[in-house]
Parts: structure tokens; sequence; C-alpha cells
């Protein structure tokens, strides 16, 4: 019995795990049929809008939240610009 048998066997891991890995990476990548996001894609940017208001000052860090803050209502934060 030979030992040459059993080294095509050993050379079939590397390569069935450099397949998969390319097959993978093929698929989920799909660099041949996505688009280029930052070429073909035209972003007019506006000024920013809003205001600042202060509504009071801290010192110190006892306060661990800002009275008044509106963090848990997201929905009045963001809004979407209509015009």
């Amino acid at each position: 019995m030979s030992d040459d048998g059993g080294l095509w066997l050993l050379a079939l891991g590397p390569a069935g795990a450099t397949g998969l890995y390319w097959a993978l990476y093929r698929y989920y990548r799909n660099t041949d049929k996505s688009h280029a996001f930052e070429r073909e894609t035209k972003v007019e940017a506006k000024p920013i809008t809003g205001t600042d208001t202060k509504i009071d000052e801290i010192i110190g860090t006892r306060e661990t939240r800002i009275r008044g803050d509106n963090v848990s209502a997201y929905r009045t934060r963001v809004q979407r610009d209509t015009s």
C-alpha cells in the first residue's frame, strides 16, 4: 500500500476551503452586480436649519439626565423635511 493515495485527500481540505471562501465571498459581495453608490447616486446637500435653546446650566455631575430632554420621544425630535 503506497502513501501517495492519501495525499490527494490532504490537498482537498485547503483547496475546498479556498473554493468555499471564494464562493461565499462572491455570493455576498456581488461585486460584479452591485452599483457604485458614490459614483452613480446624486445627493444634493442642503444647509442645516434649526435653533438651539439654552434650557438650564448644570454644573457638576449630580443629575444624570437633563430636565425636559426628549431622548425617548424620537418621533418628535426627528422630522422629515417637506420642502
